[in-house]
């Protein structure tokens, strides 16, 4: 924010020298700069989560945002047909502790000798205390009676250290520090609290590498198969610390397949070298950061998220009508979708041309109420755009990417919102609250095959742990939608 200029007493005077109205004049100019200079910081008071793109975590304890989400009628907890997940007696338990009668509970009748008719029955599920194994790997040696050579047995792939870890634990040393986030140091500990068993950080950081490589195949399809789908792919960046630098982890994702990617820079560069949307055949759909947009070869389809909390706050600190009508035209819109589903994949054009005639009246309601100010030119000062009232662009905004915006309601492959990125994304910004910067490089690169890795398989109904096994077994999970793709690399 720039400096506020107050008039000295030597301007003040010169204004006075020159009349009335030189007063009038360098008043005005010095008040609406200051009501200007409040209004900005009114409106950055009033910002939060529920109406900007400020997460919940800055919303602090004071502020209580109204959400975008309406209620749904429903009952809180489990809903009919839900499976739950109640703990229930298995048939057929581990062990069995019997506790006998000895003497009648009335008259105190000695019942040593009399058999039981029945048996009533609680269940204790409990966790054994973990233990690690060692399993020891002999290879045979031996002299042959015919040419005196010796031979020797061949050891598994897989071990080849005298002493190493196996397949389990290195995945739970992957699986704490990079599903869960926790810091190496505490990695540690949980290892050892566990299973009495002392590792050091360094070889966390191997087993991690390890895991990167072991995945790198998988991600390499993920990224490609995104790259040709004809559906939708969602993107989104966040910024995080590389070795004390600002870096940006990028995400490009859909329902089934997720891709990070860590460089150091945020525009067309990173996006270029990552390589998915220059190449992109569906639609991109994301929050109209401006670099996005100079791919002009790809459909774009915005979040309306977005639009929805800047209605609520250009609202609140506006109190105009197109606001409302805005908002309420684009939740009707999406209503209208959801309800076309799934008899059909598209809207009527009668449906169309009106939800378009009532926007296009909807932004010509929002110019008229905020024309555009005249303002008298001068040498510019600064390059770029004149700065303008928030309300103007956001109405430029909706009026310049009306296609983008009602992109979900021409085709139903493209979804209301970005929240399928925005959701991927934040397990980045949760990595770098619990364990802070990344040290490496190399790290950061390693976390982002591995995210990548694990949010796919997740999203195809698989257990993090169990999948961060089959990789270092050397069979790494691969969803139906990448085997073909996958078998043939």
């Amino acid at each position: 924010m720039e400096p506020l200029h107050i008039p000295s007493e030597e301007e003040i005077g010169q204004a006075y020298d020159k009349g009335k109205d030189a007063v009038v004049v360098l008043f005005y100019e010095a008040f609406n700069k200051l009501a200007e200079r409040i209004q900005k910081l009114e409106d950055q008071i009033a910002k939060n989560s529920s109406n900007s793109g400020k997460p919940p975590s800055s919303d602090g304890l004071k502020k209580k945002p109204k959400s975008l989400r309406h209620k749904s009628g429903k009952k809180s907890g489990g809903q009919p047909g839900h499976p739950g997940s109640t703990l229930k007696m298995v048939d057929n338990p581990d062990h069995i502790q019997i506790h006998r009668v000895h003497r009648c509970q009335y008259c105190h009748a000695n019942l040593e000798g009399v058999e039981a008719n029945g048996y009533e029955r609680r269940q204790v599920t409990e966790v054994p205390k973990p233990k690690v194994e060692v399993t020891e790997h002999q290879a045979e040696i031996k002299k042959c009676p015919g040419c005196h050579r010796r031979s020797k047995g061949e050891f598994p792939v897989e071990v080849s250290q005298p002493v190493q870890y196996g397949a389990g634990l290195k995945a739970q040393m992957v699986y704490f520090n990079q599903q869960h986030h926790i810091p190496l140091e505490r990695t540690v500990e949980i290892l050892e609290d566990l299973y009495d068993q002392t590792v050091s950080e360094g070889t966390i950081v191997t087993a991690c590498e390890e895991a990167a490589g072991r995945v790198d195949g998988v991600c390499q399809a993920i990224k490609a198969e995104l790259s040709e789908t004809k559906g939708a792919v969602h993107f989104d960046e966040t910024g995080c610390r590389v070795e004390k630098r600002l870096w940006w982890v990028h995400v490009s994702c859909n329902s089934l397949l997720t891709f990070f990617a860590a460089h150091a820079k945020r525009g067309c560069e990173a996006i270029n070298e990552i390589g998915i949307l220059p190449v992109l055949k569906g639609t991109a759909v994301h929050d109209a950061y401006r670099s996005y947009f100079k791919y002009s070869n790809v459909l774009h389809g915005l979040c309306n998220a977005h639009h929805l909390r800047e209605l609520v706050f250009i609202d609140e600190q506006y109190q105009q009508a197109w606001v409302l009508e805005m908002k309420e035209l684009l939740l009707e819109i999406k209503d209208a979708v959801s309800k076309a589903q799934p008899e059909r994949d598209y809207l009527l054009v009668e449906q169309i041309a009106d939800f378009e005639a009532r926007y296009d009246a909807i932004i010509a309601m929002g110019h008229q109420a905020n024309p555009t100010p005249v303002t008298v030119d001068s040498p510019p000062k600064k390059r770029g755009r004149r700065k303008q009232h928030p309300t103007l662009n956001l109405l430029d905004h909706l009026q310049l990417r009306k296609r983008e915006t009602l992109a979900f309601m021409y085709d139903f492959k493209v979804p209301f919102d970005n929240n399928q990125a925005e959701r991927d994304i934040r397990m980045v910004k949760l990595k770098q609250k619990v364990s802070g910067c990344f040290r490496s490089q190399e790290g950061a690169e390693a976390f982002c095959k591995i995210r990548s890795y694990i949010s796919t398989a997740r999203k195809n109904g698989q257990r993090a742990l169990d999948v961060l096994q089959w990789a270092f077994a050397g069979t790494p999970f691969v969803p139906p939608v990448l085997q073909a793709r996958f078998l043939q690399a």
